[in-house]
Formats: structure tokens, C-alpha cells, sequence
């Protein structure tokens, strides 16, 4: 089930799914951004966990943020997030070759993305199937190698 964090309606947070033991997401320095930050807290109950810079006129709140990301835990968990999302990210770039989309716009460049990680899903299943020796070796299926 896809839940987009940017939702704004009030009846999407009776759809999302409950996962109890997720207390952090990890993400880019992109999605340092204060309605993410409370609509993860309040709607997801998940802390979200991502690059903050503080400045001198940063607010009591953000310095709470800032405190937890620079502290050995913060770092902690958001070393996981080069362990095992930008492999994976990188992997699909070099696959299905979007390092440059010919489009621009979230809902367009989302729905490249999103295909692609689902047609590279269906391939690692079907070379799961069929006992390949490296599931995850699709280049050659794609002619792209």
C-alpha cells in the first residue's frame, strides 16, 4: 500500500497501516520540511529522521530536530539509510537508465519511478521462479548491459 507523506486530506490517515514496530523513517535533506516533520510525528507516529542544519535564528522545536540528528543515534540510524536505499536507488538509475527523465513534474516523474521499481520487482520474481543463480542480475533481460 502506497502512502504518500504529502497527503493532505484528514481521511487518509484512517488508511494508513499500522506498523508498531517503526519508529524512524530516514530520508534525504529534501524532505527536511516542517509539515513533513509533524505530519509523520502526528499522522504516522513515526520520527522522521533526515539532514538539519542549524542557524542562529533556528526555532526551540527545530533545535529538537537538529539535536537528535547530530546525536549518536540520530547518525546511527541515518547510516542505515546508505546501507540499504542507495544501493537499491542506484541499481534501478543504472537498470532502466533515469538518471535524466525527459519529464518534469512530480506526478510524471513519480509515475517513471514507480514503474520502473515495479517492472524491476516482477523480473527479480521471475528469476526467483525460475532458479536463476543471481535473481537480481536483470540487465541482461533488459539489453541494457
Amino acid at each position: 500500500m502506497y502512502v504518500p507523506l504529502t497527503s493532505s486530506s484528514s481521511s487518509s490517515s484512517s488508511s494508513v497501516f499500522s506498523l508498531p514496530s517503526l519508529r524512524y523513517i530516514v530520508a534525504d535533506p529534501g524532505y527536511d520540511d516542517k509539515k513533513l516533520y509533524e505530519y509523520s510525528k502526528n499522522t504516522l507516529r513515526i520520527d522522521l529522521i533526515c539532514p538539519v542544519e542549524r542557524y542562529e535564528s533556528t526555532s526551540k522545536k527545530r533545535l529538537e530536530i537538529v539535536c537528535f540528528y547530530q546525536s549518536v543515534l540520530g547518525q546511527v540510524i541515518y547510516s542505515q539509510r546508505r546501507i540499504s536505499v542507495e544501493p537499491l536507488i542506484e541499481h534501478i538509475k543504472s537498470v532502466f537508465r533515469i538518471d535524466q527523465l525527459p519529464v518534469r513534474g512530480f506526478h510524471a516523474v513519480s509515475a517513471i519511478v514507480l514503474l520502473s521499481v515495479l517492472l524491476y520487482q516482477i523480473m527479480v520474481y521471475y528469476n526467483c521462479k525460475n532458479d536463476k543463480s543471481n535473481p537480481k542480475s536483470i540487465k541482461y533481460m533488459l539489453g541494457t548491459w
